[in-house]
């Protein structure tokens, strides 16, 4: 039994000391990591301060540049403004000629021969200067006329297109209303239908139409829905009149479809004021009078306005 626990003893001690040894090498492990984030860390402070003082550097630099740069924008617009005062101030030059005219003058009592040529040169360069100040002068009163023209012209064409453009609102508003007479009044709803029917000038058929290919009688004439699309509120209708297929595609909600039968010399107005997924509600409005009648009629030119054709082309010939 004691040299079973003498090596279960020996056994326990190793791992002990291996547990410590693997101990230790953690925390030495950790303690070298330790150092290296603790370097890491301020090896960065230590650029971010240099960064940040190169950068305090750069805006110094900028500001001196800038300050340079004002101050020599400050002396070119006093270098201007002296020379546009030079130019526009032509006395010193007059009071220069005068000057050096003078001098040949005092010597011509002495040498007459010597002044007519010392006068001579003198005289002749300053000729071209007036002549340029005077090219110079006819020059800006030319441009200064150009311009005034140029302005007279630009306001000219502001006004023309001003009136153009208040012709073309008043035309466009002008269209709109006689479109609006044309079409009539058109119903949206079930109750506006039955203030129109109350009027007793048109006839008004309501409808309810699906989605088929076979056509259903309504009042004058034959629908058939086609294809109804509820994103864009728009249908395609097919209609049966006078033995003809018509067909009308992308069909907006209550945009009105004028039809002219043979039978009738009105048109007859077919309206949808709703669309659902699979099917339409809407109403077909119809003349009350066949031509044929029209002549009994006193208050015949009284439905123009709706069908928007004039009284003489609603009565016989």
């Amino acid at each position: 039994m004691e040299p079973y626990e003498d090596e279960s003893f020996k056994e326990s001690r190793e791992q002990r000391a291996l547990a410590n040894r693997w101990l230790g090498i953690g925390f030495i492990a950790l303690l070298v990591i330790t150092g290296i984030a603790t370097g890491y860390g301020l090896h960065e402070r230590n650029e971010v301060r240099q960064l940040t003082g190169q950068t305090a550097a750069a805006q110094t630099s900028t500001n001196q540049l800038q300050a340079q740069v004002n101050t020599l924008t400050a002396r070119l617009n006093d270098l201007s403004a002296a020379q546009a005062t030079s130019a526009a101030n032509p006395a010193p030059p007059a009071s220069t000629e005068t000057a050096d005219l003078t001098p040949p003058a005092i010597d011509a009592t002495t040498a007459p021969p010597a002044p007519a040529a010392a006068i001579a040169p003198t005289t002749k360069p300053k000729q071209p200067k007036t002549t340029a100040k005077r090219r110079t002068s006819t020059t800006d009163k030319r441009y200064a006329q150009l311009k005034a023209q140029l302005d007279d012209q630009q306001k000219q064409l502001k006004e023309t297109q001003d009136e153009v453009t208040k012709n073309r609102a008043d035309l466009e508003g002008s269209i709109s209303s006689t479109k609006n007479e044309l079409n009539g009044s058109i119903a949206k709803t079930h109750d506006e239908l039955v203030a129109l029917e109350k009027r007793g000038e048109r006839n008004y058929y309501e409808f309810v139409l699906t989605k088929s290919k076979q056509f259903q009688r309504i009042g004058p004439m034959s629908l058939s829905l086609r294809r109804t699309d509820t994103k864009h509120k728009s249908y395609d209708l097919a209609m049966l009149v006078d033995d003809n297929e018509l067909n009308k595609k992308k069909v907006n909600l209550y945009e009105p479809v004028w039809i002219h039968t043979e039978s009738g010399g009105q048109p007859v107005q077919v309206v949808v004021n709703r669309i659902d997924k699979n099917g339409v509600h809407g109403y077909v409005s119809a003349p009350k009078y066949k031509v044929s009648e029209l002549p009994t009629l006193s208050s015949s030119s009284q439905s123009a306005p709706e069908t928007g054709a004039p009284p003489a082309q609603q009565s016989p010939q």
